[in-house]
């Protein structure tokens, strides 16, 4: 029997200490473009993955995935100012980034998000939070087009933008551990945003991301251990954020906001999002996270010049916003 085609990229991974390596950015593109095809059997896709996990991504694997899974998504150009990425979920405290995305989107801002849900027991996603919100995730391209017009805001779930993607992320439950797609999805910016931002969980991922972006020539990014893995500023503690701005990396330590560590609620209930937005519910933890955050992206997308610039303007949009506008959200 002839040897399978996806054979090698196994063996390059997996030949041992000193005979496996990383692969080349080019054999990266080759080998994910037959995992999207379906080019691979089952027991190539799992040893593949767990090969990868172990070893640990690198930018230009990274860079590679997306390249071919970009090429494999057929999307038409819709203008998009801000790139946000949901895959973690939350179990710790509340999805409060969903406000502070609304937020930039009431003042202008055309931001699209993707992500994924399900993939880990006990989490709160994105895509079970929006409908709270009287917002429906899409499913196609168009839908996407008319929110982001209507409302300068869409959430797309990768089990409609790429639905092979999302095959992998599900195959969490059966393998015990993430994959390379929880690393390379955050990565996608599938309409090309101008900017884009990410959040991380484990701080060794940072530099996996920076190189990736820098290998897909991403002109504006910013990277954040965010709050649960989410981008979500946790205002009790200090916050890293690295960007990179055509091609220069640069680093600022945004300051805790309180000088106290808040308790986590002992339950998450979803119906408080809408609630902190009309204002009826003023847990000033969640208040310091949305603006925080909101604050953060201000920044990298050039509204603001300083980080105290930035709380300003943040800070300012939040009051004036629409707070009747979920007043009826269930």
């Amino acid at each position: 029997m002839s040897e399978h085609p996806f054979a090698q990229y196994v063996r390059i991974l997996g030949k041992g200490k000193k005979g496996s390596r990383a692969l080349t950015h080019e054999e990266a593109y080759t080998a994910f473009s037959m995992i999207l095809a379906g080019d691979v059997i089952p027991e190539q896709l799992g040893a593949f993955l767990m090969l990868m996990r172990v070893k640990e991504e690198t930018g230009a694997e990274v860079s590679g995935f997306v390249n071919a899974t970009r090429a494999s998504i057929h999307l038409p150009k819709i203008p998009v100012d801000l790139d946000w990425s949901s895959y973690a979920g939350k179990k710790r405290h509340l999805p409060w980034y969903i406000l502070s995305t609304l937020l930039l989107a009431e003042n202008g801002v055309r931001v699209f998000m993707h992500g994924a849900s399900g993939h880990t027991a006990g989490r709160i996603y994105t895509k079970n939070v929006l409908p709270t919100l009287g917002i429906q995730p899409c499913k196609t391209a168009e839908e996407v087009q008319r929110q982001l017009d209507a409302t300068n805001f869409a959430y797309m779930d990768l089990e409609h933008l790429c639905p092979k993607m999302h095959q992998i992320i599900e195959l969490r439950s059966f393998l015990g551990l993430r994959s390379p797609v929880h690393t390379i999805s955050r990565e996608l910016n599938p309409f090309n945003a101008p900017h884009v931002i990410q959040g991380i969980f484990h701080p060794g991922y940072r530099a996996i991301h920076e190189d990736a972006a820098l290998c897909l020539k991403d002109a504006n990014v910013a990277i954040l251990k965010g709050e649960g893995g989410e981008i979500e500023r946790n205002p009790d503690v200090p916050c890293q954020v690295n960007y990179i701005h055509h091609g220069e990396l640069n680093m600022i330590e945004w300051p805790p906001l309180f000088n106290k560590r808040h308790i986590k609620d002992e339950e998450l209930n979803v119906s408080r999002v809408a609630q902190v937005w009309n204002g009826t519910d003023e847990d000033e933890y969640a208040v310091a996270s949305v603006i925080g955050t909101a604050a953060i992206a201000l920044h990298l997308i050039g509204k603001a010049k300083s980080v105290d610039e930035a709380q300003s303007l943040a800070e300012s949009l939040w009051q004036q916003r629409n707070k009747s506008r979920f007043s009826d959200a269930a």
